[in-house]
């Protein structure tokens, strides 16, 4: 990414095990710095995005989608004063720490206490693996790495406080947060003016840029047993099949299905993709996904990754 980001200081669950093997994914890692260009190839199938075994199936790739990646304007973070310094943990400890991806639950994180209110917009990338941890001034609680899905990890910043940030995580349960620290470099800061709307009941979804509507469609949302789940998330990743059924392009979000634990195999992850039948937008026909009309995809392929998503009734 470039422009669309600028400078600060500092279903549909995922795939069946089953169609790995015939669909590899394409990757487009929005870049090097912070979104440049890479892509990878990731194997995606079914009915969610869902993303088992991918993680020893990924492979690089030339192949690059044919939407270019959205602009970014980016610095090294210059840390603000800090509050604590925290000591190094021991290697053995750090390997115990889960890893905070789309594959994890979490037992120890804390839950987001304002589900629905709409973040400043900053978003970090660790260029290396940071720790996690409760708070400030708590106990480290997993481990975040510097790629999901074959891409540059982005998440979105919740809250700020001198030398430490709060972000979302892509693991269960839904609404975990924890706080990295911003004291030993290694973490890119930008600013993503993004924001995704989902109003399920209303089966609708808007983009707003900078606060003002860009596009608005009517969607497909999770049936009564099946819910889309409430509350912000983020996109997490863009993957794009070489050889797309249903959809050419799907955008993970860093939520799950709070109904189906798993699903054919995968982490039950919730996506944005498109259908093939138009008849399906306007209705609660999902296992948890949001279907978008496919003219959207162009545009979500323009939002970067760690833009906010939030999901109301």
């Amino acid at each position: 990414m470039q422009g669309r980001l600028r400078r600060v200081e500092p279903d549909d669950s995922l795939s069946s095990s089953s169609r790995l093997r015939s669909m590899v994914s394409s990757v487009r890692a929005w870049g090097l710095g912070p979104f440049g260009r890479r892509s990878r190839r990731l194997i995606v199938g079914g009915a969610i995005v869902l993303i088992a075994l991918v993680t020893t199936m990924l492979a690089l790739a030339g192949d690059h989608p044919s939407t270019p990646p959205p602009p970014l304007s980016r610095k090294a973070s210059t840390p603000a004063p800090l509050i604590s310094t925290r000591p190094a943990i021991p290697p053995e400890k750090l390997a115990r720490l889960p890893k905070a991806t789309t594959f994890a639950i979490l037992s120890r994180t804390p839950l987001d206490t304002d589900p629905f209110a709409v973040p400043s917009g900053m978003v970090v990338h660790p260029t290396a693996q940071r720790v996690v941890y409760e708070s400030p001034a708590g106990q480290p609680v997993a481990r975040l790495p510097s790629t999901e899905l074959g891409a540059p990890t982005w998440v979105p910043v919740i809250a700020s406080v001198p030398g430490w940030q709060q972000i979302l995580l892509p693991s269960r349960p839904n609404g975990a947060t924890g706080w990295i620290s911003s004291d030993t470099g290694g973490l890119q800061i930008a600013h993503s003016d993004y924001l995704i709307r989902v109003e399920a009941s209303a089966h609708r979804a808007t983009v707003l840029r900078g606060g003002h509507m860009v596009a608005r469609w009517t969607v497909a949302v999770g049936t009564a047993e099946t819910p889309t789940p409430l509350g912000r998330t983020f996109i997490l990743a863009m993957l794009a099949p070489v050889h797309p059924t249903y959809s050419r392009l799907f955008f993970p979000l860093g939520a799950h299905s709070d109904v189906l634990k798993t699903f054919e195999g995968g982490p039950g992850t919730i996506a944005l993709h498109t259908w093939p039948s138009s008849e399906v937008f306007g209705h609660a026909v999902t296992h948890g996904c949001v279907r978008v009309p496919a003219r959207a995809l162009h545009l979500l392929a323009h939002i970067p990754p760690g833009s906010p998503v939030i999901v109301t009734k």
